[in-house]
């Protein structure tokens, strides 16, 4: 399988419509794959915090909604977008749900696991809230763990943006 150039992919917004890549040209982006039942979640509160801090400046974040680990977001996509707005004022674009492990893997998620592959060169996703950050050029530079903070990227975006 040939790899799709990062501004060449296209996901589905949790609304429903196409989201093209090319759009983020220039742009740092945050991809995180996420979970509204998970002891991760919270996380959401932090990623949102960054993205208030530097959107403007730059900064994309693009959250991915996951049911493989232990079923933690079973909901429809309708009330996982409720959730995470009335919860966590989420206002960075959300996705529809998808795989980013077994045979449906998301093209993205395709993508960022060859790009950063996990602890021994494995190409799995371990858990919610993987965190990947992609460099102004469309490079995924970087893999976090779904312990690590969100804010543990803040300076390297800051490096990125240049500010």
């Amino acid at each position: 399988m040939s790899e799709i150039p990062f501004y060449n992919l296209v996901a589905k917004k949790i609304s429903g419509e196409d989201f093209n890549f090319d759009s983020l040209q220039g742009k740092v982006v945050i991809i995180v794959n996420t979970a509204s039942k998970c002891g991760f979640t919270p996380q959401f509160a932090e990623l949102e915090e960054l993205y208030k801090k530097y959107q403007n400046n730059g900064l994309e974040i693009l959250g991915f909604p996951c049911n493989q680990f232990l079923a933690q977001d079973p909901a429809a996509n309708s009330e996982i977008s409720e959730f995470c707005t009335l919860n966590y004022g989420v206002t960075f674009p959300m996705f529809e749900k998808i795989d980013v492990n077994g045979a449906q893997t998301h093209p993205v998620f395709q993508f960022l696991k060859k790009a950063q592959p996990g602890l021994l060169g494995s190409q799995k996703i371990k858990w919610n809230f993987t965190k990947f950050l992609i460099d102004p050029a469309g490079n995924c530079t970087n893999r976090f763990a779904p312990n690590s903070s969100p804010f543990d990227m803040e300076s390297m975006i800051k490096e990125y943006l240049k500010i």
